[in-house]
């Protein structure tokens, strides 16, 4: 039987209930990002662990990147329904686990339970939906899972927000493990057992994917330790693991990137750097954010995590509208993505030191320049990925496609790892408290800017390409 491929067709039957149980996977696992985002100051005032702050998130991203690159193997044995309700239940064992927390360190375990399992469903739910669905279904569905992130701004603030101004933050990691449970049961319900074609992808890059796990590890165990000389020491092994990771990409059979991907002179190379360079900046900042926001401005937790996700709301935002630029347009966004980053950047390395209670234009100052940051990326993202594929070997295209998730994960891990060694150096523990926070903010903002400095001149060389290909083209 044909198929329109219309939104009709996707929500009949037992395929709304698939779209239900893959979509609402990955929106649980997008809004438990926001939710400990925001109940984490609530956590650190309750269990300890500041100098660990940003290695929630460090570790979360890179066990989700883990996650992700292992996708192939639980679904090659277990099946669509198996594999997906495994990544539930390690999702769920993670919540769990946070919600009983009494110290960081076993926070962070859960956490990392929680980022391999997010991670997992993340990448099988994009699978799973083209082992399920007709062709003609794949746009909408897709669109579906890619939407659970927008949604994921409005209500994981909300919900982690209101738990920790009721103090009980534990409930929240409860909560997100009992509608994974939910899933859980709905997966086994509708997902099939067995499909005729399932995923039969290449052997995994286990060496490649070590040594980018280790590059962000060793920064972030440097950057617990106050003295310069230790967090040195973290960059330099970083620095050693990803030659590593070059070398041994340029070497392998079994690869986690195109050709050329790694050399920045390339085409491909110059578009992969000018995305990681952007969303470098993004998640380790606003990790942050709602820490400031409640040190040095009184806000609430359920204000300061609305405010937290001003800048992954302004990136969506931008994404949608500015999707439509050809030619000129197109050029344009990607090389202003930077300056209105920069500027954004530095209003929050100038504003958010300043301390006030809650102080409304102050504040609507500091809600202007997270929406810099985040529409500056958000402008520049669909081109950046259209140019990635355009520039891309024909026979890698979906190698390219693939490795976009895994620069876009390691550049936030990153970022996160970078962040907490920045805010730690800068005082956020020692002197600690508002005057901490002050000096932490200010520095933490204003070194962020270099990222998307950086990303300035690699954005013109990128679009001098364009500007060629499209003479070409038209000759």
């Amino acid at each position: 039987m044909t198929t329109k491929g219309s939104w009709g067709e996707l929500f009949r039957g037992r395929s709304a209930l698939q779209a239900i149980t893959l979509s609402g996977g990955v929106g649980l696992h997008a809004v438990n990002v926001y939710v400990a985002t925001t109940i984490l100051p609530s956590v650190v005032r309750d269990v300890g662990g500041l100098d660990y702050y940003a290695w929630n998130t460090t570790l979360f991203v890179v066990a989700s990147i883990v996650g992700s690159a292992l996708s192939a193997r639980p679904l090659q044995t277990f099946g669509p329904r198996g594999a997906f309700g495994l990544a539930l239940l390690l999702f769920t064992a993670g919540s769990l686990v946070c919600g009983v927390a009494h110290s960081m360190q076993v926070m962070l375990v859960g956490r990392t339970l929680q980022g391999f399992g997010g991670g997992l469903v993340f990448a099988l739910s994009y699978v799973i939906i083209r082992l399920i669905y007709s062709e003609a279904l794949w746009p909408r569905a897709m669109a579906l899972v890619s939407g659970m992130w927008g949604i994921s701004t409005l209500f994981g603030p909300a919900v982690g927000g209101i738990f920790a101004e009721m103090d009980a933050w534990r409930a929240a990691f409860w909560t997100v493990a009992g509608i994974a449970v939910l899933l859980l049961l709905l997966a086994f319900a509708v997902l099939p057992k067995r499909t005729t074609d399932e995923d039969r992808r290449a052997p995994i890059a286990f060496a490649q994917l070590v040594l980018l796990a280790g590059a962000v590890l060793a920064i972030s165990i440097g950057s617990v330790s106050k003295a310069i000389n230790h967090n040195i020491i973290g960059i330099a092994v970083a620095l050693v693991l990803v030659i590593l990771l070059c070398v041994i990409e340029g070497r392998a059979s079994t690869r986690l990137f195109p050709h050329r991907a790694l050399n920045v002179f390339s085409p491909l190379g110059a578009a992969y750097a000018a995305l990681a360079l952007l969303v470098f900046s993004v998640p380790g900042s606003e990790i942050f954010v709602p820490y400031f926001l409640q040190i040095l401005h009184g806000l609430s937790p359920l204000a300061a995590g609305y405010l937290a996700a001003v800048m992954a709301a302004s990136w969506t935002v931008a994404q949608i509208g500015g999707a439509g630029l050809k030619g000129s347009g197109a050029r344009k966004a990607i090389v202003l993505a930077g300056p209105i980053m920069i500027v954004g950047f530095l209003g929050m390395a100038w504003l958010t030191p300043i301390q006030s209670d809650v102080d409304v234009k102050l504040l609507a100052a500091l809600v202007v320049a997270l929406l810099l940051i985040g529409f500056g990326v958000g402008l520049a993202w669909p081109h950046l990925l259209t140019r990635v594929l355009h520039v891309a070997p024909e026979d890698e295209q979906n190698l390219a496609a693939s490795a976009i998730t895994t620069i876009q994960l390691f550049a936030t891990a990153l970022g996160a790892a970078v962040a907490g060694m920045i805010a730690n150096l800068a005082g956020l523990t020692n002197p600690g408290g508002v005057e901490g926070a002050a000096t932490a903010a200010h520095w933490l903002f204003l070194l962020f800017a270099i990222a998307p400095l950086l990303a300035f001149p690699i954005a013109i060389s990128i679009t001098n390409g364009m500007r060629a290909a499209g003479r070409s083209a038209g000759a």
